[in-house]
């Protein structure tokens, strides 16, 4: 505790002053470039990572960043996607998975859960992702990659559970808002975009996100 208090000192005194203008002039307001939907995971600062300053990300934080189904859940997920698309006007939503997650590690081990049962019936929201596991990585045997392909899966079935919010269709069908499924590898900075023309995960600079098509799948 006595780090944080430290460091809120630190802000006070030496970042506050030199960025006040900044923050004067949120006091207006926010305009935020983009929802930032990430994991819990205290290893993941979506500021530090995108080097945005305050006002700029739009941030919705979880265990396993998961987007329940548009009214599967009455909870903060929806009202926070919803403002973000309907009242700030975001033109971007990014979900972001990251390496070594431990909400992925549980889900492909119930085990880990055993004594969670909200965290266990939080996971269900994955389900789809554990199934596609099940059924399509059978031959994947390394613990460490079928990890990495399940936090990837798991980003793009949750990019589908957002295509059920009213708010992000229709902004995708009028094509005011883009999508991008992103894994951040924390312990070598990279970070990698879904690219929906290859189909793979490539390095961020060279994934190409685009607004959807009427009838079409697009990520």
């Amino acid at each position: 505790m006595q780090k944080l208090v430290e460091g809120i000192h630190h802000f006070q005194q030496d970042i506050f002053s030199k960025k006040q203008q900044l923050f004067e002039n949120l006091a207006d307001g926010q305009q935020p470039l983009a929802l930032f939907i990430t994991c819990s995971d205290s290893r993941i600062n979506p500021n530090l990572l995108t080097q945005t300053e305050p006002g700029e990300l739009f941030i919705l934080r979880n265990a396993g960043n998961i987007i329940p189904p548009y009214g599967a859940v009455d909870g903060g997920e929806a009202a926070t996607i919803e403002y973000a698309v309907s009242a700030l006007g975001v033109k971007d939503i990014i979900i972001c998975g990251h390496s070594r997650c431990g909400a992925m590690g549980g889900l492909l081990d119930e085990t880990q859960t055993r004594e969670m049962p909200a965290v266990r019936s939080w996971l269900s929201h994955a389900e789809s992702t554990r199934r596609i596991i099940g059924a399509n990585y059978q031959h994947m045997t390394d613990p460490n990659a079928r990890l990495t392909a399940t936090v990837e899966e798991n980003v793009l079935v949750q990019l589908e559970h957002l295509r059920t919010h009213p708010a992000v269709s229709v902004a995708l069908a009028r094509r005011e808002v883009n999508l991008h499924g992103w894994v951040y590898k924390f312990e070598t900075g990279q970070v990698f975009g879904y690219d929906p023309t290859s189909g793979q995960f490539l390095p961020v600079e060279a994934a190409k996100a685009e607004p959807a098509l009427v009838g079409g799948h697009v990520i």
